[in-house]
């Protein structure tokens, strides 16, 4: 054996007996969960599924809590993460209002304070109405919007947020003239309109369900490029496949989806990122996270990266351009 042989046998048996290299993983402080809605509504429902999934199959060893940080539509979570810049012990939930509230408010952080990690859902909008509403359908109802200008009330949560801006981009489309009514939340509208309070809202699968259920309001479309997925009877025997899309109920928006965000502060290593975006990759395959979907109604979509970031910049793209048509960008 010659020399250089043993001492590449000395080097082999060195490298093999040293520990491999650790995974990055957060420090021994608890990950907190912030976000960007008060508790109970759907933000917070799915940061915490997440959490109990994360931990329930063993996920993340890490003790998780959840902070509530919902004023100014959400940007109080953003700013937040902007107070907290390199911290990699914080994941911010939200929805595009990460991305979208800068351009109707002035603000205290950018988009830059942030750095987008995964984004877990697709949030359906539908149209609803009353079930003893006259409109049978989306042509309908659009119809009375223009017969009627500015007295057909819609529904919505918040002002200048997801359900008004829909509620815009229904009229710059078609012509109609709503008279547009804000409210706490999507339980609020859905409450106003099996009431008859008002006469349509563009509520979540979930948020008008039991509502659907017991016969008070029934659905006409969903913006959406495919009907959504395979479903029991929910109201007589109708299921959500049996609900047309807005194209072809004759509305020409082919789709209209909200995500289900995870950001970080601004400033993190590269693998403390990748360290979330596997974990958060592993409860999107997860049993619990399928329940989930199923229960809320919502469309599975993991996008991260390169896919995430173009879906980030087609939908600012389009939805500023709404914004931009009512006013509200100050420009």
């Amino acid at each position: 054996m010659t020399k250089l042989t043993t001492a590449l046998i000395a080097a082999t048996a060195v490298m093999a007996a040293a520990p491999a290299m650790a995974q990055w993983e957060p420090n021994n402080r608890p990950v907190e969960f912030v976000v960007a809605s008060g508790a109970g509504g759907g933000t917070d429902n799915f940061a915490r599924t997440i959490q109990s999934v994360l931990s329930r199959d063993g996920i993340m060893d890490q003790s998780i809590v959840v902070l509530n940080k919902g004023g100014g539509s959400g940007a109080e979570a953003f700013l937040y993460a902007k107070q907290n810049k390199g911290d990699a012990n914080k994941l911010i939930f939200g929805t595009n209002n990460v991305y979208l509230l800068p351009h109707v408010a002035k603000l205290a952080y950018t988009t830059d304070d942030l750095q987008p990690v995964a984004a877990l859902a697709l949030d359906e909008f539908l149209v609803w109405v009353k079930a003893d509403s006259p409109y049978e359908n989306i042509t309908d109802l659009i119809e009375a919007a223009k017969a009627e200008p500015g007295q057909i009330v819609f529904g919505g949560s918040q002002s200048k947020d997801t359900d008004e801006t829909l509620v815009a981009l229904i009229e710059q489309t078609s012509g109609a003239d709503f008279k547009y009514v804000p409210f706490n939340g999507g339980g609020e509208v859905g409450v106003q309109l099996a009431g008859g309070h008002v006469a349509a809202n563009v509520n979540n699968p979930n948020e008008n369900l039991g509502q659907w259920q017991a016969g008070a309001v029934r659905p006409l479309c969903v913006f959406a490029p495919e009907r959504m997925a395979e479903s029991e009877a929910i109201s007589g025997d109708m299921g959500w496949q049996d609900i047309p899309t807005c194209k072809e109920a004759g509305l020409d928006i082919e789709s209209y989806r909200m995500p289900r965000t995870v950001w970080v502060p601004a400033d993190l290593p590269e693998e403390a990122v990748a360290y979330y975006r596997d974990a958060l990759q592993k409860v999107s395959e997860s049993e619990g996270w399928k329940d989930y979907l199923t229960r809320t109604s919502q469309s599975g979509a993991f996008l991260a990266g390169d896919e995430l970031k173009a879906f980030i910049d087609e939908n600012e793209t389009s939805t500023v351009a709404v914004f931009k048509a009512e006013g509200w960008t100050g420009e």
